[in-house]
């Protein structure tokens, strides 16, 4: 089945009361490449919303374009709507330092910055201008990430020093200390270990009672494992380019044991990656 054959049934998904933030991304551009187009990703409150498909189907694209963190790209175009709350994230009225405030992103490689643990997790509340206990605040986004009884002793030790699972789970205090109402993850187990790859999927469990998650993931298990709705992308070639596109949207356990689209099957299968 080709591309314009799909029905693409996560195209026009049945939205209803607990959509937090709905991502419905016409065309996206990066100069004059088409790299996503007709993708409709609803993101529900308190669930873990996982994006899975084959390399270049557009999959970190469009996460990254619900907190705007592709507008530092040139020649970026979101051709479309981001509904947050009812208010469209691309109105040329809204400031997109706020938008990231409130939907906070998790990259692929560790990044903590080359500061104290603690200074690390108080960044973001500085910028902000945090008016309330940094001590606190501070202690509360390390106890989040699971993270806190490993560090509590060595706050003042630089973040680079830790582990790169232990890393990544500082990165995700830095990203809930500012209590942003959704958390992206692209691929952020893709660079650790098995073992740290576990308290992560462990931690999003534990994330989503708090916060609403979206994450981009190569690892078909891992979405099984986390995810309570999966979007699947694919790339649409039949016009000699790469261009993205959502295939399938729904609870994750129906889209694996009982896709609708012939091209989820072909994906789930392994008969392409």
């Amino acid at each position: 089945m080709t591309p314009d054959q799909t029905t693409n049934t996560g195209e026009t998904p049945e939205l209803s009361d607990n959509i937090v933030l709905d991502c419905q991304a016409e065309k996206i551009f990066y100069g004059d490449f088409l790299a996503v187009r007709n993708s409709h990703v609803p993101i529900r409150k308190n669930q873990v919303t996982g994006f899975i498909g084959p390399s270049g189907c557009g999959k970190s694209t469009v996460l990254k374009s619900i907190n705007r963190m592709n507008d530092l790209i040139r020649g970026f175009q979101f051709h479309g709507k981001v509904q947050f709350h009812g208010v469209n994230i691309y109105d040329k009225k809204v400031d997109p330092v706020s938008v990231r405030r409130n939907i906070g992103m998790v990259f692929q490689q560790p990044n903590p910055f080359a500061m104290s643990i603690y200074e690390n997790v108080a960044f973001g509340l500085r910028l902000s201008r945090f008016k309330g206990n940094m001590d606190e605040q501070v202690e509360k986004a390390l106890k989040g990430a699971a993270l806190w009884d490993e560090v509590k002793n060595k706050l003042k030790s630089n973040g680079l020093a830790l582990s790169g699972g232990q890393q990544q789970r500082l990165c995700i205090a830095r990203a809930i200390a500012t209590e942003p109402q959704v958390l992206l993850m692209d691929e952020p187990c893709s660079a650790l270990d098995p073992i740290a790859t576990r308290q992560i999927e462990e931690l999003m469990h534990d994330l989503k009672k708090r916060f609403t998650v979206a994450i981009v993931t190569h690892n078909m298990q891992q979405a099984q494992r986390v995810a309570d709705q999966t979007a699947f992308f694919a790339v649409d070639i039949s016009h000699g380019g790469r261009t993205g596109y959502l295939v399938e949207m729904r609870p994750t356990m129906e889209l694996f044991e009982d896709p609708k689209e012939e091209l989820t099957k072909e994906y789930l299968h392994g008969e392409f990656s």
